[in-house]
């Protein structure tokens, strides 16, 4: 109770500045480019509201988005933070974006500062102060009272530092950030960002671009956990990892359904609790059952720190067929997937959605549309995102952003001899590896997520074996599509070839032996939308149609080539994609959500089909 009423003290501290400090005169969106039906809606003075962890809950949070001061100053007068500020920036958008109220480029030369000052003046007694930062692009610099707080690499991961000690007494805390962002002219994951877009490359995203907020915790408190269902063995696996964990801390896992007490374990600190869970309700996108769970740190018998989160019992796996192909199979049932590429992209927010509803949309448009699968590409999403494919019954296939390119590319399957390694720098791999690590660990909670994707089209690639046992040693709970698109390697459990725009596949007899056979990607089919495009000329689509009927014909030509792909070996397929995106017009909507291309209930109809159990029998 005592945490719960400091908590809500804490909140009620920061809003009374908030209430003065945030003015809706201090900021607009810029105009010039299309907007989305939620631009409007974006509330300066409660952006982005919504609790930003949904996998690991507590109650004492402080959202700190809103009006921050804002300077681009050079880099090499970038060590002190400015005297006087450029202006207002509403975080969390992209200092690029129209959301942001500045919509400027940033670029290696410069450096992007931040700073807010907030009412905040504790009484903490075996409590601490964290400040999490959902994503940062790239390099970010955190300082409190002007004391540095800590430092962080990674444009897609999220992180905290412990700031208790660097604030003050009975003072107004200050707030500062300095971030560092190459782009396109440094090695680390940057996705499709370029400093000159074009084509299939867009806009630079530099900055803060996910929610920032404080947290309250104990002094002893649950740092992380991880959990893994086995729904063969119908038990789950949960681990916690604490800090400042005292010899006789317990930790006590409880799973329920509903109000209903399913499983519960207590175990000392650093062991592992293993949960029989009898009859498990299984997690499928038909039937997206979540139960719940409840992780507490006791101590002599008393709670010190609880969080709440949640969980799915599923499996994703590789089994053959009764002709001896490897399919994807969940729950040990084989299920095509298919679904749009997806990139996560905002013609007002860049990366980041305007509001949470936003956020929600595209998923709930995919799934109206009859796709069972979403691939994320070369982009992470904020950790709500994944929480609504879970709770909405959406696969994912998660990709790692791409960066440091300029390696040759060979996309046909069995051929070598103009395919290259991409010769990293020792700095560069260790950027790539740290990065990749951190965005599973972010993210291996999800049980929407059933593929980690390492590289596509060869964008960066390098020691492809190396990266891929990797993966699969460190999560073998998850498929690993160790090459989207080409550059192929003996390794993985999935050979995914591209091909626009017509849907094939590689032969069975020659691939499907030891690897699962999937399209990555295919489509691509254009279709501009007057007074709904990024710019008025020179739009393009893998092929462009005039009208809708057109597109919808042609795309319905290609889906009625899946009946014998899926029969042969082909165990899922990836439509070139939800949205448009910048100069690109071969989204199923526009880039503004506003005109969907398709009819959402004819394409579920024509998707339906694909989904039929008794088109593949895996072999007993």
């Amino acid at each position: 109770m005592k945490r719960a009423l400091l908590g809500l003290w804490l909140l009620s501290c920061v809003l009374s500045v908030d209430s003065v400090a945030q003015k809706p005169s201090e900021w607009k969106y810029v105009e010039g480019k299309i907007i989305t039906p939620w631009t409007e809606k974006v509330n300066v003075a409660n952006v982005h509201p919504e609790y930003p962890r949904p996998q690991m809950v507590r109650q004492n949070w402080l959202n700190m988005n809103g009006l921050w001061n804002y300077s681009i100053v050079p880099k090499q007068a970038s060590e002190v933070r400015p005297v006087s500020f450029d202006g207002r920036i509403l975080v969390p958008f992209a200092v690029e974006s129209a959301l942001s109220g500045v919509s400027k480029t940033v670029g290696k030369d410069s450096v992007l500062w931040y700073q807010r000052s907030i009412d905040f003046s504790p009484k903490l007694k075996d409590q601490r102060v964290l400040i999490h930062f959902g994503a940062v692009d790239w390099k970010c610099d955190v300082f409190v009272n002007g004391k540095p707080a800590g430092t962080h690499q990674g444009g897609y991961d999220p992180f905290s530092f412990d700031i208790t000690d660097l604030l003050v007494k009975k003072k107004q805390q200050d707030i500062s950030v300095r971030v560092w962002d190459p782009s396109s002219d440094g090695p680390q994951p940057r996705g499709k960002q370029i400093k000159n877009p074009h084509g299939i490359w867009y806009t630079p995203v530099t900055g803060i671009w996910q929610t920032v907020w404080l947290e309250t915790v104990p002094t002893t408190h649950i740092a992380d956990f991880k959990q893994v269902p086995d729904i063969d063995k119908q038990t789950l696996n949960v681990s916690a990892t604490l800090t400042n964990a005292a010899a006789t801390d317990r930790i006590k896992v409880t799973a329920l359904d509903g109000s209903a007490k399913v499983a519960e374990q207590e175990i000392a600190s650093g062991e592992n609790a293993v949960l029989n869970i009898p009859n498990a309700k299984l997690w499928s996108p038909e039937n997206p059952f979540l139960y719940d769970l409840i992780i507490s740190v006791t101590r002599n018998g008393k709670v010190i720190d609880e969080v709440k989160s949640y969980f799915a019992m599923r499996k994703i796996s590789m089994q053959p067929d009764e002709n001896g192909i490897q399919r994807m199979a969940l729950n040990n049932k084989f299920l095509f997937q298919y679904g749009p590429l997806d990139q996560g992209c905002w013609p007002d927010g860049l990366y980041t959605a305007p509001t949470d509803e936003a956020l929600k949309f595209d998923i709930l448009k995919t799934k109206e549309m009859g796709f069972n699968m979403i691939r994320k590409h070369v982009k992470v999403e904020p950790a709500r995102w994944y929480r609504y494919c879970d709770e909405l019954g959406m696969l994912v296939w998660q990709d790692m952003p791409s960066g440091d390119m300029g390696n040759n590319w060979e996309q046909r399957p069995g051929i070598t001899g103009a395919e290259t390694d991409k010769d990293r720098t020792p700095e560069s791999e260790n950027i790539y590896k740290t990065e990749w690590k951190a965005i599973i660990d972010a993210n291996d909670h999800f049980p929407s997520i059933v593929v980690w994707v390492p590289f596509n089209e060869a964008w960066g690639q390098f020691k492809t074996e190396e990266i891929t046992n990797w993966t699969m040693q460190y999560d073998p709970s998850r498929l690993v599509n160790s090459a989207s698109g080409g550059n192929f390697h003996p390794v993985g459990h999935i050979i995914d070839m591209h091909n626009y725009p017509a849907p094939v596949m590689p032969r069975p007899d020659l691939f499907g032996a030891k690897q699962i056979i999937v399209l990555g990607e295919f489509g691509g089919l254009g279709l501009p939308i007057d007074n709904h495009v990024w710019q008025q000329k020179d739009n393009w689509g893998y092929q462009s149609f005039k009208n809708p009927e057109e597109l919808y014909a042609r795309y319905e030509s290609f889906i009625k080539r899946f009946e014998p792909l899926i029969k042969k070996g082909l165990s899922a397929a990836v439509y070139t994609q939800t949205t448009d995106v910048e100069v690109e017009i071969n989204g199923l909507m526009t880039y503004d959500r506003k005109v969907i291309k398709f009819p959402e209930a004819k394409l579920k109809a024509i998707h339906a089909p694909l989904y039929n159990a008794d088109w593949v029998k895996l072999k007993p």
